[in-house]
């Protein structure tokens, strides 16, 4: 039997098709009826049951709007938060538009949905086609709701072609690391972009399981002795553009830190003295590592010099420092190029960027700490982070030829750990510690459902606990670091080590040993052998002498 539906000032129609199913009663357009009264939608509803039963029901404008007509209406009518909105363009415009744009809704069948999966399956992840599939199933989910179509042809029927034991959609597990793990990525991290904002950034986000965004929308204001509040993110858009929007989930919260973290960001912003970004006028705590991709670039650039003289940059570098080195044909027309472009030296000014790139940072600081390699970045091949071995661990090589200049490269921490592994890790660490769940939810902006959640609440012994057990993991690292090696290139580290030694007499004779020359023996260990006491070969180097990156790179 049909039903009325109130709807703000008007009722409409609805009728049952099958379980779970209804139908709104439409005109000949399609358009759902608005009835003035109860009793007008419900006889009309009781009617169209009764003929959709009989099988003479029908209405020849259902259906027959394109799925994209359709899927440009869905969209504007969304109103959610400016991530999702794009990541839903993305997906409709990628990947759901080339198959379905032109196609009737009532004419897109289930076997071409699963035709079309199967074929992005064989480009793309199984992870994203799930995605893009959920997303496919919403929109139709939405104009059946509209009484535009009667089933939803992107619905998976239940049990329907599943083997146990042969899925092949499984991804890879998520990789992890430890306290240990935490602290050398962050040194590495630091080596390679120079500073020592990336060894803070890392830390702190392995010790508070911060998500990205909020790493770097973190403001010097929110940044406070003994907690992170944490108010804001910055989420990237696709145009490059970062958005200050709410935590995710609008999950804001307080973040408990140790003493000795919050002292290390605070010595960080009073080293580095932020200054407000032009782009939102916030101070951050943290600093975008290289220059602005856009924008700021006025004038002709060296390479522009180099391409229209068809020379290398090299050889106008050499041409401005070293013109004795060049010959005389290529200088006179390295010159009248300059002339004729009025290059200025000197007169481009790059523009640091005020904030990391997600992919930048993965791509050359993050992924090349954790695993010892520079991933694929067309058109160069993975090939290993190539280092001069001495200070230990390392001073990576750069500019031309740094890999026949180098003597040593990083084995792997933790192969296949990203940012948001760290955020794994975190969480991981809280279990294997026995922390207590509504506590682990707190600190990582979870909201658990359950009616067990709804009567548990943090105590100020479960900080404590917590706080006490995280420090004790954190000297531990400390402690296994210095016996790798008791100074490091990156400031900010080797005051922490300093700061550990001084601590603790007896813990510094272990590590200094009875002669000048112990440190140096261990050293070598390192080095060669990897047989120092808390200290995994992983964190070490690998072989050493020339032709080790390229024979790594085989």
């Amino acid at each position: 039997m049909g039903f009325a539906e109130k709807r703000g000032s008007y009722w409409r129609g609805r009728y049952k098709t099958a379980p779970g199913k209804h139908l709104t009663v439409v005109d000949d357009n399609g358009k759902a009826i608005r009835f003035a009264t109860k009793g007008e939608a419900q006889r009309a509803a009781t009617e169209a049951e009764i003929r959709y039963r009989r099988g003479d029901w029908h209405d020849p404008a259902l259906g027959q709007e394109t799925f994209g007509e359709y899927a440009n209406r869905w969209y504007e009518a969304q109103d959610l938060a400016v991530s999702t909105m794009q990541n839903y363009k993305r997906h409709i415009e990628e990947h759901l538009l080339p198959d379905f744009e032109d196609k009737a809704l009532a004419d897109i069948l289930r076997t071409e949905v699963n035709l079309w999966e199967k074929k992005e399956k064989a480009v793309y992840a199984a992870s994203s086609v799930k995605t893009w599939r959920s997303t496919l199933h919403l929109i139709f989910e939405d104009a059946m709701d509209e009484g535009l179509i009667t089933s939803n042809p992107a619905a998976r029927r239940r049990g329907r072609g599943k083997r146990a034991g042969r899925s092949r959609d499984r991804g890879p597990e998520k990789v992890v690391t430890d306290p240990l793990g935490i602290l050398l990525t962050a040194e590495r991290a630091a080596l390679l972009s120079g500073r020592d904002d990336e060894f803070v950034a890392v830390v702190l986000k392995g010790y508070t399981g911060m998500r990205w965004g909020e790493i770097v929308g973190l403001e010097a204001e929110f940044a406070r002795s003994g907690a992170v509040r944490i108010e804001w993110q910055l989420y990237e858009l696709d145009t490059g553009e970062l958005v200050r929007c709410p935590p995710k989930d609008d999950s804001y919260r307080t973040i408990d830190a140790m003493e000795w973290l919050s002292a290390l960001v605070a010595n960080h912003v009073a080293h580095t003295k932020p200054k407000p970004c032009m782009c939102h006028g916030k101070t951050y705590v943290f600093r975008g590592q290289g220059t602005v991709r856009t924008g700021g670039h006025q004038g002709a650039k060296l390479v522009d010099v180099a391409h229209r003289a068809g020379v290398s940059t090299g050889t106008v570098s050499n041409v401005l420092n070293h013109p004795d080195r060049v010959t005389e044909a290529k200088r006179m027309r390295v010159e009248q190029t300059i002339a004729d472009l009025g290059f200025v030296r000197g007169g481009v000014v790059a523009q640091r960027a005020a904030h990391w790139r997600r992919n930048g940072f993965a791509t050359w600081l993050f992924t090349p700490a954790a695993s010892g390699w520079y991933p694929k970045k067309a058109p160069q091949e993975p090939h290993p982070v190539p280092l001069l071995g001495e200070p230990w661990p390392g001073s990576p090589a750069r500019g031309r030829g740094a890999s026949n200049r180098a003597d040593a490269c990083w084995l792997p921490i933790a192969k296949g750990l990203t940012p948001h592994g760290l955020r794994h890790t975190h969480r991981t660490v809280k279990e294997d510690l026995g922390t207590e769940r509504v506590l682990m939810d707190e600190r990582m902006g979870h909201i658990d459902g359950s009616v067990s959640a709804r009567y548990a609440h943090v105590t100020r012994g479960m900080r404590k606990r917590l706080m006490l057990e995280l420090t004790e993991q954190w000297e531990t690292a400390l402690d296994a670091r210095l016996a790798l090696c008791l100074t490091s290139p990156v400031r900010a580290l080797n005051d922490l080590l300093l700061a550990r030694v001084s601590m603790a007499q007896s813990p510094c004779q272990r590590y200094v040993g009875s002669s000048q020359g112990e440190p140096h023996r261990r050293h070598s260990m390192i080095l060669n052998h990897g047989e120092v006491p808390y200290a995994p070969r992983a964190f070490g180097f690998v072989a050493q002498g020339p032709g080790s990156v390229d024979s790594l790179r085989e």
